[in-house]
């Protein structure tokens, strides 16, 4: 009797692999539960956005001194480093609010030199210098790139360790190679350069390319880039050519 049910239940736990692993082969990576993504490139890119931040005018700054907003965005990116060198994995809760606080701090102070710098063009008090200008409206306007790359990678099906987990299976951005697996490898998912990707596209093009939002606070969250990236170079590209004039 005793090996009776030890054969059933051996070949049970050989029906439960098998289940297992043919629903691993079916489902695409993005959707089921695989390794984190590595730290170092949004790591590097958010470094970019801290020191772009450095080379902007006195008068655009938040707080000051000038240094103040940039060593609490570095303090916060080493927490999250400290937490997960390597790879961005769940390990506690409070990572991911950090990770917010660190997206909100970066987001606040470009926004705030994107309205000063609006302001000052619209009051004709931009300056005189049309190099300047424009170096000062490229610096918003790739900040502005990087803020909203880290704003879509960070919401979308919950965030990147909420989709290591692979908790939830309807995406709010839908990339290429979800609509076509052939096409991709089967270990393909979507990683932090490609919502950059998607950030810069929706910026020059001010509509979507070949990602498609499909929730409605992806669509929102887009139309308000396309709005702040066209204010921006237009204004600033106005007043550049006013100024040569």
């Amino acid at each position: 009797m005793n090996d009776d049910m030890d054969d059933a239940e051996g070949r049970l736990a050989r029906i439960e692999r098998l289940l297992e692993s043919g629903e691993r082969e079916l489902a695409p990576a993005w959707r089921r539960a695989t390794r984190g993504e590595p730290r170092w490139t949004v790591t590097v890119v958010i470094l970019t956005a801290v020191a772009l931040q450095l080379t902007l005018p006195h008068r655009l700054i938040l707080l000051h001194p000038v240094w103040a907003m940039p060593v609490l965005e570095l303090a916060l990116l080493a927490g999250l480093v400290a937490a997960n060198p390597r790879r961005v994995e769940p390990r506690t809760r409070w990572l991911r609010w950090l990770g917010l606080a660190l997206m909100c701090v970066i987001s606040l102070t470009n926004g705030w030199a994107a309205v000063r710098l609006v302001g000052d063009l619209v009051n004709g008090t931009g300056g005189d210098q049309a190099v300047p200008l424009l170096l000062t409206g490229g610096v918003i306007w790739v900040t502005n790139v990087i803020v909203f790359a880290l704003w879509y990678w960070e919401w979308d099906r919950g965030g990147p360790m909420a989709r290591v987990q692979g908790r939830h299976q309807y995406a709010d951005f839908l990339f290429v190679q979800m609509q076509n697996p052939e096409i991709a490898p089967p270990d393909w998912e979507p990683m932090f350069l490609d919502y950059l990707y998607l950030s810069f596209t929706n910026a020059t093009a001010f509509s979507p390319t070949d990602v498609m939002p499909l929730s409605r606070w992806s669509k929102m969250l887009m139309l308000l880039q396309s709005s702040v990236s066209l204010v921006t170079v237009v204004l600033v590209v106005a007043r550049a050519v006013n100024i040569l004039k």
